[in-house]
C-alpha cells in the first residue's frame, strides 16, 4: 500500500491537461510511435502512460524517487499497460541501452544543482541516443524565475487537503525557492502538516545552446507554448528539440 506522501500529493494536484500538452509536443516533434523512448525523470508515470495510450509502443520510465516509481507502477497497472520502470539518476545512465528519443518534462533539469550537473545530464542523454535520435525537454526561463515567480503564492483546499505554495528568489541568478506546505486530514479529523522546500535554477538561452552543443547535439530548435510559438521576451518556459 502507498501511504500519503509528497509524491502522492503532487500527483493529485498536477494539472492533467499538462500531460496532454506534452504529448502534443512529442507528436509535433515527429517522434515515430515505433521509437524506443525513455521518459527521464518520469515522476508518477502519468506522461509515460499517456505516451503508451497514444500508441508509442516502446516507452520506459526512469526516476530517482522510489515513491514516484511506485505511483508510476500503480498508474500503469490501472491502465493495464506494460511500462518498464528504472530507478536511476539522470547524471549516470551508463547501464542503460541506446534510445531513439529521450524526453524530460516538467522543468526537471531545473532541479539539478548547478550548470555542471545540467551539462552532465545532457552528456549522458546524448551518449544514450542512437544517431539521429532526439532529446525533448522543457525548462523555465529567467523571466519566469525573476518575474513569474516573484512574490508568487498559491493556495488550494478541498475536503481532505489544504496546500500552500510560496516562491521567492534564490541566492544565485535565475533561481527560485519554493516553500510547499500540505495539511492532510486523517480519519479522525486531525490534520498532519507536511513541508518541503524545492530549489530550481535556470540559465540563459545562449547557455543552454552552448551546453547542448558541448554535449554533442548537432541541431537544436527552441520554441514556446509546447512547440506552438516562437520564444518571446516574456516566455516563461522554453521547449527544446535536440537532434544528435
Amino acid at each position: 500500500m502507498i501511504y500519503t506522501t509528497f509524491a502522492q500529493l503532487y500527483d493529485n494536484l498536477m494539472d492533467p491537461t499538462m500531460y496532454e500538452h506534452w504529448l502534443d509536443f512529442v507528436k509535433r516533434s515527429q517522434i515515430p510511435t515505433t521509437a524506443n523512448l525513455l521518459d527521464l525523470a518520469c515522476g508518477s508515470g502519468r506522461q509515460a502512460v499517456k505516451l503508451k495510450q497514444a500508441g508509442y509502443q516502446h516507452v520506459t520510465g526512469l526516476d530517482l524517487s522510489e515513491e514516484m516509481l511506485a505511483l508510476a507502477a500503480m498508474h500503469a497497472q490501472e491502465a493495464q499497460l506494460d511500462l518498464p520502470l528504472i530507478a536511476g539518476n539522470m547524471l549516470n545512465l551508463q547501464d542503460l541501452p541506446l534510445y531513439d528519443c529521450v524526453v524530460c518534462f516538467a522543468d526537471s533539469l531545473c532541479y539539478l544543482a548547478d550548470e555542471a550537473e545540467v551539462q552532465q545530464a545532457m552528456l549522458e542523454v546524448c551518449q544514450h541516443l542512437n544517431a539521429g535520435g532526439k532529446f525533448l525537454f522543457d525548462v523555465i526561463t529567467p523571466y519566469q524565475t525573476d518575474v513569474g515567480y516573484a512574490d508568487y503564492m498559491y493556495n488550494y483546499q478541498d475536503e481532505k487537503t489544504a496546500f500552500m505554495w510560496e516562491s521567492y528568489h534564490g541566492d544565485v541568478p535565475a533561481s527560485v525557492i519554493h516553500e510547499l506546505t500540505f495539511f492532510v486530514r486523517d480519519n479522525d479529523g486531525r490534520y498532519e502538516k507536511l513541508t518541503e522546500t524545492h530549489y530550481q535554477r535556470t540559465y540563459s538561452l545562449d547557455k543552454y545552446r552552448a551546453m547542448l552543443k558541448h554535449a554533442g547535439f548537432k541541431h537544436v530548435h527552441v520554441s514556446a507554448d509546447f512547440g506552438r510559438a516562437e520564444p518571446q521576451a516574456d516566455t516563461n518556459r522554453w521547449f527544446f528539440v535536440c537532434e544528435k
